[in-house]
């Protein structure tokens, strides 16, 4: 969706390169990475569900596309979903086939005994640890990762990319690896339109973050919270926020703080906010159209689907603007709730515009009843943030360290003797 636009906060890189021969524009961005790789270690992170592996069309080709590359220190797989050690030793058997003379290939085990004793080492330590999902999974690989010190540069990426290429992954992780600029962070972003059915996904981005966040930023202005302003300023500037594709650089991995639920994406970005300056924030523009798995809005049950995604994401901004001395109560949430809807449904009708135009399938009446779901799910978010609660991030492997000069010691110690002992069964 190749565009000249750019924010006055991040950094957008489009996808020029369409205009001309694809193969080329690879072979040079991989020649490119290939050079970085030469004076940066490269790391990808894989955090990968056992049942992602039990039906493998769609990893198998990840996997196979991998392969392929020359540029990758280590590829770090966090595993979660495998309490037994024979799903383990399937998934290492299976992931090891990313292994080389020159790339080292680890799965941290997230439900293993080794790993689980580290988490109640450090939950010993009254550190919070957060529950199992894939914010802890992918927090307790960037602990092997940064245990490791040998890695400059980490990228993530989920394992359900129906339309994952070498292009996606090396645009992904250049804009963070290249020397010779200033970025220690990089987003993706991408359009998602489902080939089958030809309609606009990606849901909770168009019809709830975005004109939310868009509310927000108008009613901190308002009211004269000029810090907040900025903040949901910088959100607005994302093009797909919740994208979990991204590349940092391990400097700055260590200090962040990781959100163990459904807020993951928006908490990163909030991180990265209150540690970077713009001009070392990026985002790129990874594929043309991009497919994974789709959620259930799942209106009657709210620990499931688009509803707990929804109410957790809200949470985060609820409990945010709180933590820096906004007055919330049942007339300012409500407030914000209407004006949320007013704006979703002004964005429903350009969506409508959008994909008229371009020949998409558009049901306006859907769109509606899911805005009007979203809106009762914010109410829910606003009744459970009430009052005293503990945060949904989990503490930065500095603050872990901090507690726990031994930490990565232990974790290392965890990883490397659950891979070990798989391979000399194995052997």
């Amino acid at each position: 969706m190749a565009d000249f636009h750019q924010d006055r906060i991040v950094t957008t890189l489009h996808d020029l390169y369409e205009a001309f021969d694809r193969e080329s524009y690879l072979q040079n961005l991989e020649t490119r990475l290939e050079a970085h790789a030469e004076h940066r270690n490269i790391t990808l992170l894989l955090p990968s569900l056992y049942a992602e592996l039990e039906n493998p069309q769609v990893l198998e080709h990840i996997i196979e596309t991998i392969c392929g590359v020359n540029y990758l220190h280590r590829v770090v797989v966090a595993l979660g979903g495998a309490p037994s050690e024979d799903q383990f030793r399937h998934a290492q058997e299976y992931f090891y086939r990313l292994r080389r003379a020159d790339r080292d290939v680890k799965i941290v085990w997230v439900d293993g005994p080794r790993v689980q004793q580290v988490l109640n080492d450090i939950g010993s330590r009254e550190i919070p640890t957060g529950v199992q999902g894939k914010g802890q999974s992918v927090w307790l690989a960037l602990g092997y990762i940064f245990g490791k010190d040998d890695s400059d540069v980490v990228a993530l990426h989920d394992c359900d990319i129906v339309t994952y290429d070498r292009i996606l992954l090396g645009r992904l992780i250049e804009p963070t690896a290249n020397p010779n600029n200033d970025f220690e962070f990089c987003k993706g972003y991408y359009a998602r339109i489902s080939p089958i059915d030809r309609q606009m996904k990606g849901r909770v981005t168009r019809i709830l973050v975005t004109p939310l966040v868009d509310s927000l930023m108008d009613i901190m202005a308002r009211w004269n919270h000029s810090e907040l302003m900025r903040f949901f300023r910088y959100h607005r500037a994302f093009k797909y926020p919740l994208a979990g594709e991204f590349s940092f650089t391990t400097q700055l991995g260590r200090g962040i703080n990781v959100a163990y639920d459904w807020g993951l994406e928006v908490a990163t970005l909030s991180q990265v906010y209150d540690q970077l300056v713009p001009r070392q924030i990026a985002q790129i523009d990874l594929a043309t159209n991009y497919e994974h798995k789709h959620q259930e809005l799942s209106p009657e049950d709210m620990n499931r689907g688009l509803h707990r995604m929804v109410v957790d994401i809200a949470k985060f901004f609820l409990m945010y603007m709180r933590g820096h001395a906004v007055r919330m109560d049942d007339s300012f949430v409500d407030m914000m709730i209407h004006t949320y809807y007013q704006n979703a449904i002004s964005f429903i009708r350009r969506y409508s515009y959008d994909a008229e135009v371009n020949n998409l399938q558009y049901n306006l009446y859907e769109e509606e009843a899911a805005v009007r779901h979203f809106r009762a799910f914010l109410w829910s978010a606003w009744e459970q943030s009430r009052g005293p609660h503990e945060s949904t991030l989990i503490p930065s492997w500095n603050r872990v360290c901090y507690g726990f000069p031994e930490i990565y010691e232990h974790m290392l110690d965890a990883v490397e003797a659950d891979n070990a002992t798989a391979v000399n069964r194995d052997s």
